[in-house]
């Protein structure tokens, strides 16, 4: 069971436990550097920074991969900011999701990746408000609502010993949003494995082994054998 927990803290902070930056860390260094910042701070603009920012675009869009397409040169820097992430390399991770900001910045997903920023650090807080304004904007982004998911499984995670009541709420909220992200894509590995982790949580096995067997038809590149080993311990199949 220890293992499990372990393995689903991992899971909320995205990345694996080579990275050393703490929040602490973060927080001093962005006080000079704003590309550690979403949306870089929205300091104002020098100039100096303005003609920096037009030759990226440029040279950006002169690729004959994007084909004049912002919003997929976009999509490629976050696509390349959450590799980084899962390398634990969080400073270049937030350089990418900002010049994918500075790319299309009506992007939701780039607030997917600036949560993720700060769920690995753990502000949690922070990353709620990123989670929240990108759905603002894009009410059905399932990778919004999945990770949002994710915030209230580690609110639940972090009240459980000494909160029930509250710590039940959460996990409630999480299955709220992973399931509407469900239903908007049944397909999504990640969605059908944080939902069976959830109701494994919960004590509702038939929709653990639910999920389960879905993610697993899916591929199941997520699931790791202490959870499965977990699953069978605490849900017995007749």
């Amino acid at each position: 069971m220890r293992k499990t927990f372990t393995t689903i803290l991992i899971l909320l902070s995205i990345t694996t436990l080579s990275q050393q930056i703490t929040l602490k860390d973060w927080e001093v260094l962005s006080q000079t550097n704003i590309r550690l910042l979403p949306k870089y701070g929205n300091a104002p603009v020098t100039e100096e920074r303005k003609k920096s920012d037009e030759i990226f675009i440029d040279e950006t869009m002169k690729q004959e991969q994007f084909k004049g397409d912002r919003t997929a040169a976009s999509n490629h820097l976050i696509t390349l900011g959450f590799n980084y992430l899962y390398r634990g390399d969080l400073k270049t991770a937030m350089y990418r999701f900002n010049q994918a900001y500075l790319l299309d910045t009506l992007n939701a997903e780039i607030y997917w990746g600036y949560g993720a920023v700060y769920m690995t650090l753990g502000d949690y807080e922070k990353a709620k408000a990123q989670y929240e304004e990108g759905l603002s904007k894009s009410p059905e982004n399932t990778h919004l609502l999945t990770d949002f998911g994710t915030y209230y499984m580690a609110q639940y995670l972090g009240l459980q010993p000494i909160d029930e009541k509250n710590a039940l709420t959460n996990l409630d909220s999480a299955i709220s949003y992973m399931t509407k992200s469900y239903r908007i894509d049944s397909k999504d590995q990640n969605t059908t494995y944080k939902l069976s982790i959830c109701y494994w949580l919960k004590g509702d096995c038939d929709n653990a082994w639910k999920y389960y067997y879905e993610c697993k038809a899916l591929g199941g590149q997520p699931i790791t054998e202490d959870y499965t080993k977990d699953l069978k311990k605490k849900c017995k199949r007749k």
